[in-house]
């Protein structure tokens, strides 16, 4: 049978329809499953998305629950401390305060006997019995009368020294516990508070540095004063604790910027290496020997700062010791109202 030329391109157009038709529709398939498969990543990309940003969620609230936890235990144990501190302050203020004005009267009486001494001495050759002349020079001789007379006004004044520290001392303990203040914020004296915590550490520094005060004009600022003690005991132990074998020293500078006090505490001990400070204010990260050190100090004073509106940094360099400088406002209210500000 013969087919003509018009016959073959009929089946030719036929079949090229049919393939056309075929791609067409291949191709609309492909473009499906594409859109389904980018749909399928775009899916996929956003549930990562979703688990990173709870997982970051996550961890920041990891990290401030962790944080809550630490200055919550760092707050009862300041008020186990402080109500300690002023226990034990009151129960020596009472007999150190009836000793401090027995001391007084002693003085007088001691005072007067001494100047009657000093009459009978200068009396005792008119008397007319040689017996009593001899008897009583063997007993000012045997008493050593005039040893007497010289060392029992030094001792007391040196009695009354002693006194007068511990005195200081309870004081001290008094004001760096502030246990009446219920931890409430307050108007408070900068540098008080510092000579009260520098007296309650002075047995960790004294045998390591010289502490150097070098104050400037600082008002009162409103704060929670026995946090703020903390800090500074934390800061200068620590300083005292970096210094070596050789003697070194501690200076501690304030001053005022506008609305802002600040801090200084400088040390010349080991100094902490680049790689690492960026973490000393991380909770339980220490430098000390296992045993010696609970990594806790200088992560709460951040948070005690953080508290405060204000800024805690550090500088230091190896072997030539650190710096640290604490900022905080004056009027705590102001700063309280600026952060809602910025919050809203």
């Amino acid at each position: 049978m013969n087919t003509t030329p018009h016959s073959h391109e009929s089946m030719d157009a036929a079949r090229l329809d049919e393939l056309e038709d075929l791609v067409a529709k291949r191709t609309s398939q492909l473009a499906q499953a594409k859109e389904r498969l980018e749909d399928d990543i775009r899916k996929r990309e956003e549930a990562e998305a979703e688990l990173l940003r709870r997982n970051t969620e996550l961890t920041e609230l990891n990290a401030k629950l962790s944080m809550a936890q630490e200055q919550l235990v760092q707050s009862e144990k300041l008020a186990s401390i402080g109500q300690l501190a002023a226990g034990v302050a009151h129960e020596i203020n009472n007999p150190i305060g009836y000793v401090f004005s027995n001391f007084g009267t002693l003085e007088n009486y001691i005072a007067s006997m001494l100047e009657m001494l000093k009459v009978y001495e200068d009396v005792e050759l008119s008397i007319g019995s040689p017996e009593a002349v001899a008897k009583a020079k063997a007993t000012r001789e045997r008493i050593d009368l005039d040893f007497l007379m010289e060392d029992i006004p030094v001792l007391m004044a040196e009695s009354r020294e002693g006194i007068v520290r511990v005195r200081k001392i309870v004081q001290d303990l008094k004001d760096f516990s502030r246990v009446d203040a219920n931890q409430e914020w307050q108007w408070a004296n900068l540098h008080d508070g510092i000579d009260s915590t520098l007296n309650i550490v002075s047995n960790e520094v004294k045998y390591k540095a010289d502490v150097v005060k070098e104050y400037g004009v600082v008002p009162e600022i409103e704060c929670l004063p026995s946090q703020i003690n903390q800090v500074i005991m934390n800061i200068v132990v620590n300083g005292a604790h970096a210094i070596g074998s050789v003697r070194g020293k501690i200076t501690i500078r304030t001053g005022t910027a506008g609305e802002y006090v600040w801090i200084e505490i400088a040390d010349t001990g080991a100094g902490i290496p680049k790689e690492i400070l960026s973490r000393i204010f991380d909770p339980f990260f220490t430098t000390k020997p296992i045993g010696s050190g609970t990594g806790l100090g200088l992560s709460l004073s951040y948070g005690i700062i953080q508290k405060h509106f204000g800024r805690i940094e550090v500088e230091s360099e190896l072997d030539s010791g650190t710096t640290f400088r604490i900022t905080l406002p004056i009027r705590h209210q102001l700063m309280d109202q600026e952060e809602k500000d910025q919050r809203i």
